[in-house]
């Protein structure tokens, strides 16, 4: 079975019993590892494999040809992206600047457009696209204003000197009360998604049950972050919506792509499609 998914900590600790032929039944993994912007295009294009790590923000693309797999996803408290600048914290300093984002179709887009649609007055300028890892060092040297990060972005942001303008998660949980809907997995229909999301549970299972096991798969593909930082990730990204997304879980996604469909930024999301797989 062909799957892609980030080689970021938590996505490397939940798949790795499946991608080492632990889960008794399962197929042999033929892994892609991928940014999450190269998958979100993937899926919108129905040109990736069968399993794969989105945004939650792609899926009004995608839930015609794919199927959101109710585990293995990325979802929490805490956890959300940052606004960072070398300068002012003021919200409203962000007008008509440059900022880069880690991808157009990234949850992390859509809250920050959500947000600054409440906080940035006129908007901001241009939006640059870039691979999560160039944001910081750009805001560095001053080639964009400001940068939109995630990841372990969250524990190594001050060792470039920038500063925090908002919190996405925060302003997030503080306006709904849900958990933020980052990273998804899907996988397509023309397929048993039934079994493929047993798997995945299993292999979630097994990373909580043997959290030592996978150690030297995580810092292999870890692109040279610190054991303790990679721990700090996991212990933030992988949690019980990682087992199941449940009925919080998928209230924060119906959420967030409703007030962005209201908004015009996705397309309305069909209802069933979302929830096809709920209990699984």
């Amino acid at each position: 079975m062909n799957i892609a998914f980030s080689p970021c900590p938590n996505d490397t600790y939940v798949f790795h019993a499946l991608a080492h032929g632990l889960i008794p039944g399962a197929p042999k993994l033929d892994v892609t590892f991928a940014d999450i912007d190269i998958t979100n295009s993937l899926a919108a294009d129905h040109t990736g494999p069968e399993v794969m790590k989105i945004s939650f923000a792609a899926l009004p693309w995608v839930l015609d040809n794919y199927e959101l797999i109710p585990c293995g996803g990325a979802l929490g408290r805490g956890c959300g992206p940052l606004v960072l600048t070398k300068g002012s914290q003021n919200p409203e300093a962000l007008a008509g600047k440059k900022v880069a984002v880690p991808s157009e179709r990234s949850t992390a887009y859509l809250l920050f457009r959500l947000w600054a649609a409440q906080n940035v007055p006129g908007g901001v300028g241009e939006i640059v696209v870039m691979p999560f890892h160039e944001i910081m060092p750009a805001v560095q040297d001053g080639s964009i204003d400001a940068g939109l990060v995630i990841h372990e972005a969250r524990f190594t942001y001050q060792q470039y000197g920038l500063q925090v303008v908002a919190d996405m998660g925060e302003w997030w949980e503080e306006d709904t009360g849900l958990p933020i809907p980052l990273g998804a997995i899907i996988a397509k229909r023309n397929q048993d998604t039934t079994q493929i999301t047993k798997w995945i549970r299993s292999s979630v299972e097994y990373a909580f049950n043997h959290p030592e096991a996978s150690k030297e798969y995580v810092l292999q593909h870890a692109q040279e972050m610190s054991e303790d930082v990679a721990n700090q990730h996991i212990e933030l990204y992988v949690n019980e919506f990682s087992r199941n997304l449940g009925d919080d879980g998928y209230h924060a996604i119906d959420a967030l792509l409703s007030r962005a469909a209201e908004e015009g930024l996705v397309p309305k999301v069909d209802q069933e499609r979302l929830y096809s797989l709920k209990g699984k």
